[in-house]
């Protein structure tokens, strides 16, 4: 099922050509209006004038978080104040906000790229949509919430918290698709579960379109389970847009870029070359319609690949792979690179824990200790040491064999760990010298 079928199935030699033409109007338009890309763009020696074909990109500066801190409040905008109906902010709780603006037409846009993903899991303007992302200037809810008005569903915008509420409002509402953070929705199952419902036949729920947090096959598999949905993963950042960049269709196994707004590259994140079709690097993406707030070659940070079998649905855009963590989130354990979706997926083999963890990292003797503290499920015999402390070493040992570094493992009865209305908090770094 599409939503724009016409732009989702069309033919990759005609999707590059209007790729190439809106890159150049993008670049143009980044030259002319924002002072930083003129700076930028000269010192480099790019010419936006001279933009041939869509391999010219390279020769263009990256853009950087910092960039925007540093340009903070309007310094990256493009737009006439009078043109401007929407800003969104980040928290700036790790520097300076990041700003991003949104004209009519960007709106338009980024509404018309959530829909598709609607579509994707059966989705239809007679569809209710409950959407439990955070409503603000956090980019999610409002994101979602274009989408459900472009598609023309009823919404329910419930945003976080108050979770007996929302599986009420889904349960007398007939809620079909629902849109929030993974950890949010198995929050929302388990307490259905806990009610007595059975979500898969209580609930309505068809389609789940979940995103704005890493999630491994283990935690995916345990939603689809619960629930009984669709899984749509949607990809997006605010500072391109918002959630909607990319999103899966039925097929899974990827997610399709919405690649005639966004023109994305695979680069090797140590030396920012671009990397071909296939291979695993950082993704850097080029807004095309963006008219606000155009971004050139943002670095994401974010570590993906492109895919390069075509899809059976028919969808002729290139889809990116399951995110396999960030090059920001990435911790460095001993000397060892790991990534916190390495130890989700360890604790989803485990059908006598929850996936409901915190990673605690120290210093002991001048060397990094991490701990992993994991709930039991709620029927483990947690008053039986030799089951516990077996189910505990046999977590350490496949760590040791997955991580390659000693993790301790502290095992916690049921509903001990702090549960995230919104992005799980997953780690905990009071290493010494890192604060």
């Amino acid at each position: 099922m599409y939503y724009q079928e016409d732009i989702e199935c069309m033919p990759r030699e005609e999707l590059e050509k209007l790729q190439l033409e809106r890159l150049k109007q993008s670049l143009v338009h980044a030259y002319e209006k924002i002072p930083f890309y003129k700076e930028r763009f000269d010192a480099a020696g790019a010419d936006p004038y001279a933009v041939k074909s869509l391999t010219d990109l390279a020769k263009f500066p990256f853009t950087v978080k910092q960039d925007i801190r540093d340009n903070y409040p309007f310094g990256m905008f493009a737009a006439d104040k009078k043109d401007l109906k929407r800003i969104h902010a980040s928290s700036g709780t790790t520097g300076m906000a990041t700003v991003i603006g949104s004209t009519e037409q960007d709106l338009k846009n980024w509404g018309d790229c959530f829909a598709r993903g609607i579509a994707m899991v059966g989705g239809s303007e007679e569809s209710t949509i409950q959407i439990s992302y955070g409503y603000g200037l956090f980019s999610g809810g409002l994101g979602a919430h274009l989408g459900g008005e472009a598609m023309g569903c009823a919404i329910v915008p419930a945003s976080t918290g108050n979770t007996k509420r929302q599986v009420q409002l889904m349960k007398d509402f007939e809620v079909d698709i629902l849109a929030c953070t993974p950890s949010y929705a198995l929050r929302i199952a388990d307490e259905a579960i806990a009610e007595g419902l059975d979500p898969r036949t209580d609930l309505k729920v068809s389609g789940a379109i979940l995103g704005a947090e890493p999630v491994s096959p283990g935690m995916r598999e345990e939603i689809q389970e619960k629930l009984g949905v669709k899984y749509c993963d949607v990809y997006g950042l605010s500072e391109v847009m918002g959630p909607g960049v990319a999103m899966e269709c039925g097929h899974g196994h990827g997610m399709h870029i919405a690649e005639d707004h966004f023109l994305v590259e695979i680069v090797d994140p140590e030396t920012m070359e671009p990397l071909p079709v296939g291979e695993w690097g950082e993704l850097v993406i080029t807004t095309l319609t963006r008219e606000c707030c155009p971004m050139i070659r943002y670095r994401t940070r974010d570590l993906t690949r492109l895919i390069p079998e075509p899809c059976t649905c028919g969808r002729t855009h290139h889809k990116l792979d399951r995110l396999k963590g960030r090059t920001d989130d990435m911790l460095i354990i001993r000397g060892v690179n790991v990534f916190p979706s390495q130890i989700e997926q360890v604790i989803t083999q485990f059908p006598d824990v929850a996936t409901h963890y915190q990673i605690v990292l120290t210093t002991k003797d001048g060397l990094d200790n991490c701990e992993v503290q994991i709930e039991t499920v709620d029927d483990f015999p947690f008053d039986e040491i030799r089951k516990l402390e077996k189910l505990r070493n046999d977590l350490m040992a496949e760590f040791k064999s997955n991580l390659q570094i000693k993790v301790n493992v502290r095992i916690v009865e049921p509903n001990t760990i702090a549960r995230s209305e919104g992005k799980a908090k997953r780690i905990i770094d009071k290493r010494e010298g890192l604060a």
